[in-house]
């Protein structure tokens, strides 16, 4: 069985290159390319649906964040893996917080590529070690292993996930920007992650901010 995937990107060199690489992988097949987000949408709507959709973040018409917001609500089925060349941290969390299962860097090697469209299938998700660090073990513990949080940890938590800088979280909750810092080391530590990503991607996962 071949997988159907979609690529999403206004850069056509780019979009053609990304097909014939998919397409030299034996178990992927590219349907058709997009050129934007409400392209890609008039196409599920009279088309057949591919198992994964590679998209572009910043295109014209329609970018990915917006047009991620709409496959969660109207095609759940459709694993979205966003390839980009921002790798800047709140471009990367916007992105997941709507529903991406996971973040490509453009310049990724084609042998990680292809493993990252392996585990998307079969997994359901894929988190690069530059996006994720070490969160996927926080967030595949066994439940009965579940990390047992303070209510002033959860409300940081969902703050976390907000556009918010460390300073204004501070000022919501009436606190220190040093205890802030605080608490967002105590749970760096608790929780094994290394980054604000990682605090999201945990939150997300616990269902402590729902997407």
């Amino acid at each position: 069985m071949k997988y159907k995937v979609v690529v999403v990107d206004d850069h056509i060199l780019f979009a053609q290159a990304l097909e014939n690489l998919v397409n030299n992988f034996e178990e992927f097949h590219v349907l058709y390319h997009a050129k934007n987000g409400q392209e890609f949408l008039q196409n599920l709507e009279q088309s057949e649906h591919p198992h994964i959709a590679l998209m572009d973040i910043n295109m014209p018409v329609l970018n990915g964040i917006e047009t991620m917001k709409v496959l969660n609500k109207d095609y759940p089925d459709i694993k979205v893996l966003a390839l980009s060349m921002d790798n800047d941290e709140h471009t990367i969390i916007k992105m997941l917080k709507a529903g991406a299962k996971g973040y490509l860097l453009k310049d990724i090697h084609p042998t990680a590529f292809h493993s990252a469209l392996k585990t998307v299938i079969k997994k359901g998700f894929y988190y690069s070690d530059e996006v994720a660090n070490t969160v996927m073990t926080s967030m595949h513990k066994p439940e009965n292993d579940e990390i047992q949080l303070k209510e002033r940890e959860i409300e940081f938590l969902k703050l976390v996930c907000t556009e918010k800088t460390y300073k204004e979280i501070a000022s919501e909750m009436c606190l220190s920007p040093k205890t802030i810092d605080g608490y967002r080391e105590a749970l760096f530590e608790k929780l094994h992650v290394k980054s604000r990503i990682g605090l999201v991607l945990y939150a997300i996962k616990h269902h402590l901010y729902k997407i």
